[in-house]
Parts: structure tokens; sequence; C-alpha cells
């Protein structure tokens, strides 16, 4: 103990302070690798999202009573989609008795 009269030191050491800053740059580290993935889920959830606004688009087209599949131009006009889709075409078979959705080349889905 000391004694009354001496006057304590108030604050931290440097040690202390280095181990505060090291923890804290490990904490950090761990939530940027955290938080890396996300970014990449969201746009896996975009583009299966949009996959499937352009097939339930294409049955729509369809069961509104035209004798085949429609383009993606064709879509947009008649209302089934609001505006053409920038990550998939739509590729027409057999003169609309089918259709293939592909990942349009050089966008995140390909």
């Amino acid at each position: 103990m000391r004694a009354p009269n001496e006057t304590a030191e108030a604050g931290f050491t440097l040690i202390e302070l280095l181990v505060v800053i090291v923890i804290l740059g490990i904490l950090a580290a761990v939530v940027v690798f955290s938080v890396r993935g996300i970014n990449d889920k969201g746009q896996a959830s975009a583009c299966k999202t949009d996959k499937s606004t352009v097939q339930t688009a294409e049955e729509a087209y369809l069961a509104g009573g035209h004798t085949g599949y429609g383009t993606m131009d064709e879509l947009v006009s008649g209302g089934f989609l609001s505006t053409a889709s920038t990550l998939y075409t739509v590729t027409l078979k057999d003169g609309g008795a089918g259709y293939d959705i592909t990942a349009t080349p050089g966008k995140p889905c390909a």
C-alpha cells in the first residue's frame, strides 16, 4: 500500500495501450472477412430472382393467349416485364415453341 501522501499516477501504461490496439485490430479484421461474403450472396440472390422473373413472364405470356413464347422485347411491350433483363437473354426455339434463358456474357450471373 502506498502512503496517503504519495500521489498515484493516473493513466495506462504503454503495454496496456498496445494490447488494446492489437485486440481492436484483430476484431476489425474478423469483421472485414465476415462481411466480404455478404455481397456475393446478394448478387447470387439477384441473379436467381431475375431468372425466375423472366421464366414467370414467359409462362404468363404463353398463358395470355399467345401461340408461343416471346422475346424479351415482346415481354416488355406486352406488360409481362417492367424492363428488359440486363443479366439474362432469351433465345426462342422452333419458332417460339420453347425458350432458353442464358446469362449475358460479361455480367455478374455469367
